[in-house]
């Protein structure tokens, strides 16, 4: 496969109405069929709205639940990413991505970084995942799936190209915040999302594909403004702000390879390196070993000394680090 036909489902999902966002997904698909797409990526929580809170429970499915093999079954012939509230066998609550294709599940991501911050409280609701994998795919090519938080740590898009993922595909439900002029589109979270998948589409030599919703939850609107970048960290395609639609555009695979090898970023990674120094940051930050960055004096756990014994800080107290 030399070109991959990408559609972008930009919809705006109904809050908690998951039979309603099953048919819409079912009619998208079909959609992106007639319009000969190989793959369609649909925004974080597509199938239930984000802003659930007490609702999570009540719209979760098990990844073995009839509605979930009845849309993997509409696959036939291209792959899809949709997410949904999974349900686990002891009673977790994720917010889970799956690539389905050809009327199976082939791939369940979980979101691995809830955010706590400004207006979100996800890991209040939610469990969060523990397992980064990227995944083979009947396009060809390696998949790695990430949902919204999970690409603002950046060991996320690296750890996923070097298990194999040419193609990155970041699902989300990204609020629109920082309305101002100075921003490149005028709204700073657009700004924000646009340099992290240029970036990380550069530094991975991957295809980078971004699916945000649209629409509102709860007075919480969402801007779209989904993209497909190059390898190169050239954009392909950026989808309208706030404007509801499916989009497709053609992405040439052959500039995996040309990008690859004349720029072997990957290639050239020290993955040993990287374990080798975070088991000593780890086990520095916990006490277990010296911390090489700390005053010489400082007690495990901590990496600054007490000072004079005789004339500590105040509100110092040397019998609590003995």
């Amino acid at each position: 496969m030399q070109t991959l036909t990408v559609a972008l489902a930009q919809i705006a999902p109904r809050l908690g109405m998951l039979d309603v966002n099953l048919a819409r997904h079912h009619e998208l698909i079909e959609e992106a069929r007639g319009k000969g797409a190989g793959l369609v990526v649909f925004p974080e929580l597509g199938l239930t709205g984000y802003q659930l809170q007490d609702l999570a429970s009540e719209v979760a499915i098990r990844l073995d639940d009839p509605r979930l093999a009845e849309l993997a079954a509409a696959t036939t012939g291209l792959s899809a990413v949709v997410s949904f509230v999974e349900e686990s066998a002891d009673h977790r609550l994720f917010i889970a991505a799956a690539l389905i294709e050809d009327g199976w599940i082939r791939h369940v991501h979980r979101k691995l970084f809830l955010p706590t911050y400004g207006l979100f409280d996800e890991r209040r609701f939610f469990a969060a995942g523990d397992l980064l994998r990227a995944t083979p795919s009947r396009l060809g090519v390696g998949v790695g799936l990430a949902v919204c938080e999970d690409f603002w740590h950046l060991t996320v898009p690296q750890l996923l190209a070097l298990d194999g993922a040419q193609i990155l595909i970041n699902i989300s439900s990204s609020p629109g915040r920082d309305l101002a002029a100075t921003n490149e589109v005028g709204l700073g979270t657009a700004t924000s999302w646009r340099t992290l998948m240029r970036t990380y589409a550069q530094l991975t030599t991957s295809v980078v594909i971004f699916c945000n919703r649209v629409g509102v939850d709860e007075s919480i609107s969402f801007w779209g403004g989904s993209e497909v970048i190059a390898p190169n960290g050239q954009a392909l395609f950026s989808a309208p702000l706030f404007e509801e639609g499916l989009f497709t555009i053609d992405v040439p695979l052959a500039d995996l390879r040309r990008e690859r090898l004349s720029l072997p970023l990957l290639r050239d990674e020290r993955p040993e390196l990287q374990v080798r120094e975070l088991s000593r940051i780890v086990a520095e930050r916990a006490g277990l070993a010296h911390d090489s960055t700390s005053d010489d004096l400082a007690a495990a756990g901590l990496d600054v000394a007490p000072g004079d014994p005789e004339h500590p800080p105040i509100g110092f107290r040397p019998e609590i680090v003995r």
